[in-house]
């Protein structure tokens, strides 16, 4: 763990450096795998401790069909193994979304992985919420994950968790991440292009930064299917590191000392009176 940056931007003694990685997953494995052992090299030059990928890194088409079925992966299969051999080789935590198989089920899982140097899968999320919605169909092919307690994982002096995409359009799925522990949620998009979509994406994930105070950091697909602008932004709504429309990698520094100055000022995590419960 190396606090937040000084006044000139460098990294200080408490702070953990954590990067998004924008590309644009295509429907060849070995190539999204090549690209993304490219991008987390880069990442971890740029100081990087863990890095997060978009949704469907594994394997993705615009329009969900049959091939995805025959793309999908246990999460024990060969996309994840060659993730934790990235990770050991590189001491680099990752988070990537994949195309995971479910066994007695017609459609996939949209699942997030997360696994760490010497320890493979450390945390698991299955997308709660579908994209039926702006013309989309997500269902038909994608079974939604259970509600079940949120998967945190440690690095760097902070706990982390997992959501996807679709899901920042609810304040309860982060809420309950940050209800088990989480400083950071990860979530991995890809968050189609369309009128005002680029507006919903840079409000809804500042959003759920600013309401929960943590840092969140969200990796989406490149154009010219995915709108771009992955992000980092910290407790108070700041946007630390952004990408446009290009490939490429961003790192911000991030720290439980920002949290708690944060939640000095703004104790609205303390001062609520309402919980989630399940519908």
């Amino acid at each position: 763990m190396t606090s937040e940056t000084d006044a000139a931007g460098t990294p200080t003694e408490s702070s953990f450096g954590v990067a998004v990685a924008q590309f644009a997953p295509g429907d060849d494995t070995a190539a999204n795998l090549a690209e993304i052992t490219r991008l987390a090299g880069l990442a971890v030059s740029r100081g990087a401790g863990l890095v997060v990928f978009p949704e469907y890194s594994s394997f993705f088409t615009p329009q969900p069909d049959a091939a995805w079925l025959a793309a999908a992966e246990p999460v024990d299969g060969s996309f994840t193994a060659a993730l934790a051999a990235l990770a050991d080789r590189l001491g680099v935590h990752l988070v990537a979304g994949m195309i995971e198989r479910v066994e007695g089920e017609p459609r996939v899982s949209n699942t997030v992985v997360a696994v760490a140097p010497g320890a493979g899968v450390v945390a698991t999320y299955r997308k709660l919420h579908l994209y039926d919605a702006f013309g989309q169909r997500e269902s038909e092919w994608v079974a939604p994950g259970a509600v079940e307690e949120p998967e945190l994982f440690d690095a760097g002096g902070l706990r982390f968790g997992l959501q996807t995409c679709y899901d920042a359009r609810f304040p309860e799925v982060t809420r309950r991440i940050v209800d088990a522990g989480a400083d950071v949620v990860c979530m991995p998009a890809e968050w189609v292009r369309g009128p005002l979509k680029e507006a919903h994406w840079r409000v809804l994930t500042t959003a759920r930064a600013l309401e929960n105070t943590i840092f969140v950091a969200a990796a989406d697909h490149a154009p010219p299917v995915g709108a771009g602008n992955s992000m980092i932004v910290d407790p108070m709504g700041v946007e630390l590191a952004t990408i446009g429309e290009t490939t490429d990698v961003a790192v911000a520094w991030v720290s439980a000392d920002r949290i708690a100055a944060v939640r000095r000022v703004n104790p609205a995590l303390a001062l609520r009176r309402f919980g989630v419960m399940p519908r």
